[in-house]
């Protein structure tokens, strides 16, 4: 790491007055494209006027643009941030496409002083999804889920519900099918689970109309339903749905939620499955008074983000940071100190920034076998589909549900319920309840024998009954 200077402040007060705001308005985002320096990947450079948050910004536009983050070198003390990353598309290329490049290096010079950096990373992230040449960013890019991104206005087209609840099997099923009765169409969806705990965020239109519902009786009517579905017989005060008209970053939000429900505290038991998680270490820098995070795991889509925004919705400020992913493991460093200024200063909150991180980690981590469903779009297809999943003995670890010109295309990781490889048989005869041409299957369902098989009491979104309800400072922690 590069020589960090010694800049105590907080952010709080110090970025926040007239001064601060003059500061970052006469001092544009710039960012160069270098597609010369490195053999396998696309440098983006970018620095500009520090603000909280504007890491996240940065590499949230990145991944929802489907980029790949290889490397990446952080540095923001005082009042200036600057950042590099190592970048490639879905297949491991560089970006080379010259329309995307030339709308990256206008927008990214524009001299407009009331744009943030946030607002001009949106105009490129405008454009980009309009571009015609956006399917060299990969082939199985969906840029569906680049609309979900900071600084994007919202719209009416739809009704967003955010739920969470405790793990239990069947509920997406029980879910979807409560909403098809209600005649609302699920649009978009993403669904997480872990720990004992689940969270969804599902774009919903009326049936009759194709746009946002917005009758308040329906809305409550909707809401309650739900809540009695995730809450089910144990009555758990744990359960919350929320419904509202704004747009926010799915994935910010779904760990947003998690965090709030502390999906990050484990049981006793949960010592028997350590050795899966990820590698996390805190210490102090006390010369520097900064705190240290090291982070090693195995490398994945989207797991800077993950870190990152978990940090930041921790009200943690990273200076500095030093990112390697070129292979199969990923190695982070972090830079950080509390929005207030300080470093981590107790165990206790060691602990839990210990916790949160591996939870950020874990929340996103593809867990058995993947299916792909790509079909005309209709109401209740998410319902049937699940169904008939739950009919199979299927568990839905994750879920993606997408909309795009009247076709759904779904992505399910499934396992068997009972903790049991998924039997190739069970995969026939859902493909053959489904459409053999409708749902692909990734991967052989024979893979996942020699895998360790989850109880499926950790997850709560898939099917195992065929019912119809609805309804001290220095010690290191490690796991081999």
């Amino acid at each position: 790491m590069a020589y960090i200077s010694e800049v105590n402040m907080s952010f709080s007060d110090d970025m926040d007055d007239e001064y601060g705001k003059l500061f970052r308005r006469v001092n544009p985002p710039r960012a160069v494209i270098d597609n010369e320096s490195c053999k396998n990947a696309t440098v983006i450079r970018v620095d500009s006027a520090n603000k909280h948050g504007i890491l996240l910004e940065v590499v949230q536009v990145l991944t929802d643009l489907n980029l790949i983050i290889t490397k990446a070198y952080i540095s923001s003390d005082g009042g200036w941030f600057m950042d590099v990353f190592n970048v490639t598309d879905q297949e491991g290329n560089k970006v080379t496409d010259e329309g995307i490049l030339d709308y990256i290096l206008k927008v990214s010079c524009c001299t407009n002083l009331e744009l943030s950096f946030s607002m001009v990373l949106n105009i490129v992230h405008s454009q980009l999804i309009t571009c015609a040449h956006l399917q060299s960013l990969g082939p199985e890019s969906c840029f569906t889920s680049s609309m979900r991104s900071v600084g994007v206005k919202p719209s009416m087209d739809h009704t967003a519900i955010e739920l969470t609840g405790c793990d239990r099997p069947g509920l997406l099923s029980e879910v979807s099918a409560v909403l098809a009765h209600l005649k609302c169409n699920v649009v978009n969806a993403e669904v997480w689970t872990h720990n004992t705990r689940a969270a969804s965020v599902m774009h919903v239109t009326d049936e009759e109309t194709g746009g946002a519902i917005t009758d308040p009786e329906r809305l409550s009517r909707i809401k309650k339903l739900l809540c009695n579905v995730l809450k089910g017989s144990s009555k758990s005060s744990q359960a919350k749905t929320v419904v509202s008209h704004g747009i926010t970053h799915t994935a910010r939000r779904l760990h947003q939620m998690m965090f709030d429900d502390r999906d990050y505290e484990r049981a006793d038991d949960d010592a028997l499955v350590e050795n899966k998680r990820p590698n996390v270490n805190v210490v102090n820098w006390h010369d520097k008074d900064y705190s240290v995070v090291t982070i090693q795991s195995k490398d994945r889509p989207k797991l800077l983000f993950d870190t990152v925004c978990t940090l930041t919705d921790m009200q943690y400020v990273v200076f500095h940071a030093n990112i390697n992913a070129e292979g199969p493991e990923a190695y982070q460093e972090y830079y950080i100190r509390h929005i207030d200024g300080s470093p981590v200063k107790s165990d206790a909150e060691r602990e839990r920034v210990i916790q949160c991180l591996e939870a950020a980690i874990e929340r996103r981590v593809s867990e058995g076998l993947k299916l792909e469903l790509c079909t005309t779009d209709r109401v209740g297809l998410l319902s049937d589909v699940t169904r008939i999943f739950r009919e199979n003995s299927l568990t839905v670890t994750r879920a993606e549900v997408t909309t795009k010109a009247g076709k759904a295309i779904n992505t399910f990781y499934v396992r068997d319920a009972s903790g049991y490889p998924v039997d190739s048989k069970t995969i026939d005869s859902i493909r053959q309840a489904i459409g053999q041409t409708i749902l692909k299957v990734k991967g052989s369902p024979e893979e996942l024998k020699n895998g360790p098989q989850e109880s499926p009491t950790r997850f709560l979104f898939g099917g195992l009954f065929k019912s119809r309800s609805f309804v001290n400072f220095g010690l290191v922690r490690s796991y081999s």
